[in-house]
């Protein structure tokens, strides 16, 4: 089944094809699972393996399987992708007995994987404390903006941890089960190795231990018989396998190899999709599918913080030159939504174009008026315009991107890539250091404030476009100060129409996911984000 935009719309953004979901779910649930077995991944090489000194899906989706966190999101069939209810992970139970504080009580007897220097040790607070500093701390991190409000974090006794804010953070709880937080790390393996960077490092308390890792080739992950959480994991091995080449990840899936699709988040591309669905059908008929809108929000950043691009009207002309529908008729298939700053994955929270007032029209297709705004700033012949880049290993990505090059020298914005490697890129680019024009996707959060405050509050790393905008600035943090989920959600429907306006960012559509799994694969669902060994955890093969 084929979904325009409105189809997608009328269906709320989730549709299956092929068997339905919801009855297999239920037999998955009621069938007794087995033990046993290997299940084969796409994946992709990882620069290093230190959580905190990285933005890269490459590194966290590893991670996923190797590391516990204090919460997590809950995953598994009856999970509806693109929400992410809140459970316990290394916490036992946590309460909050005001605004600015939270006690967790930790599972008790939970063991470090049996490696050096570790050797197998109970976890206890001060692992918590040590985690937790370091990620506010190290330099170089990232993502420490996401726990930007707390204090202090303390030791009450060995299985009680305390975390004191600085002020009220309606999205604290929601930080601490996300898959690129604080993953619970050991002191003695930073103070070993420096960092955390060796594959030798990745000894955490999660499902799977790192058996070993080949470089450019794959990795291979064992069942930890210790975890702390009796039964679990099912499946025995987790093989990853790198391959960056899109014809050989189609032959392998076609052959049977890989047991999710090969693509993030477990999904095969539109494009692929289209090509090879029915040659799929036949040889592997067994296999499961889900449609879902996808949150990686592609877009252009610019230095707004000097000309041509700190003037508003060289940023609409950018947004009006932006064929938006041809993107999504070239490389979506024509199965595509047009975002607003929060993706429309996140439907709780992102505002409907047609809701966003005046920025609205900056939304649609116009050359003649990008023209007009470019001589009005002062460019009626245009200018010229490096666009920091890197391919992602996405051939979606690299025809995208020649698009909006087209489109912006039909302007007359003369754009030409300047490609960097993936580590040099997420290094430079994605943090800014940059002299005029990145193209690139921001990373897929799973709630609206990482998407709106890392990229749009004044000095944070995540702001690439070098946004300094007081009233946006005041907005994002009043609405994490704001526990009132209504009156939350105005303060973010707020700041995207304001953020229309300005266009600091211009977005290019987002797809929907064809999310494609093995049939033997049971009580497994999809969802958004990076948390591979969250949602496969409970899973088991019937093979």
């Amino acid at each position: 089944m084929d979904l325009s935009r409105r189809d997608l719309l009328t269906l709320g953004g989730l549709t299956l094809t092929g068997a339905a979901l919801a009855p297999s779910a239920t037999r998955a649930q009621q069938q007794a699972p087995r033990r046993g077995g290997t299940l084969t991944i796409r994946t992709w090489d990882p620069a290093h393996f230190d959580p905190m000194l990285t933005i890269a899906f490459k590194t966290h989706v590893p991670l996923s399987f190797t590391h516990s966190r204090l919460l997590k999101q809950k995953a598994g069939p009856s999970v509806q992708p693109g929400t992410f209810p809140i459970e316990g992970d290394l916490a036992e139970s946590w309460t909050q007995p005001n605004e600015t504080t939270y006690i967790f009580k930790l599972r008790k007897n939970v063991r470090w994987h049996a490696k050096p220097p570790v050797n197998g040790r109970e976890l206890t607070a001060e692992d918590v404390v040590y985690s937790v500093d370091r990620f506010l701390t190290v330099k170089g991190n990232a993502n420490a903006y996401m726990l930007k409000a707390l204090d202090k974090v303390e030791a009450v006794d060995r299985h009680t941890v305390k975390l004191t804010l600085k002020e009220p953070f309606a999205w604290f709880l929601d930080m601490l089960a996300n898959p690129m937080a604080v993953a619970i790390i050991a002191k003695e393996c930073v103070e070993k190795f420096g960092d955390l960077k060796k594959p030798e490092a990745v000894i955490g308390t999660g499902p799977y231990l790192l058996d070993s890792y080949r470089p450019n080739v794959g990795m291979t992950f064992v069942r930890n018989p210790s975890y702390f959480v009796p039964g679990l994991p099912y499946i025995d091995r987790v093989e990853m396998v790198v391959d960056e080449d899109n014809a050989s990840r189609m032959a392998a899936f076609l052959a049977g190899k890989y047991d999710l699709g090969w693509e993030f988040p477990g999904t095969i591309n539109r494009t692929d999709w289209v090509q090879i669905k029915d040659t799929v059908r036949q040889k592997r008929p067994n296999l499961k599918t889900l449609e879902f809108p996808s949150n990686v929000m592609t877009h252009i950043s610019m230095r707004t913080d000097k000309p041509p691009f700190n003037d508003v009207r060289v940023r609409h002309a950018i947004s009006h030159a932006l064929d938006r529908q041809g993107l999504i008729d070239a490389i979506f298939e024509g199965v595509g939504i047009v975002n607003p700053p929060v993706p429309a994955a996140l439907k709780e929270w992102s505002l409907p174009l047609q809701q966003l007032g005046e920025g609205a029209k900056y939304y649609k297709h116009d050359p003649a008026e990008a023209k007009r705004l470019l001589a009005a700033a002062g460019y009626p012949n245009g200018f010229p315009a490096a666009v920091c880049f890197t391919t992602y290993g996405s051939t979606i990505l690299v025809d995208g991107a020649q698009l909006v090059l087209k489109s912006l020298k039909d302007v007359g914005i003369d754009a030409r890539l300047d490609q960097k490697e993936y580590g040099a890129y997420i290094s430079t680019c994605f943090y800014g250091k940059f002299d005029s024009m990145t193209l690139g996707p921001q990373t897929p959060f799973l709630e609206p404030d990482n998407f709106v405050f890392g990229q749009y509050y004044p000095g944070e790393l995540k702001n690439q476009s070098h946004i300094n905008d007081p009233v946006v600035a005041d907005m994002l943090v009043r609405q994490r100060r704001t526990f009132d989920v209504a009156k939350r959600r105005e303060i973010i429907h707020d700041i995207q129409r304001h953020l229309a306006k300005q266009q600091y960012y211009v977005q290019w559509p987002s797809g929907v996911y064809v999310a494609v799994w093995e049939g033997a694969l049971k009580n497994y669902g999809p969802n958004l984000g990076y948390d591979y060994g969250g949602r496969l955890v409970a899973a088991w093969l019937d093979r």
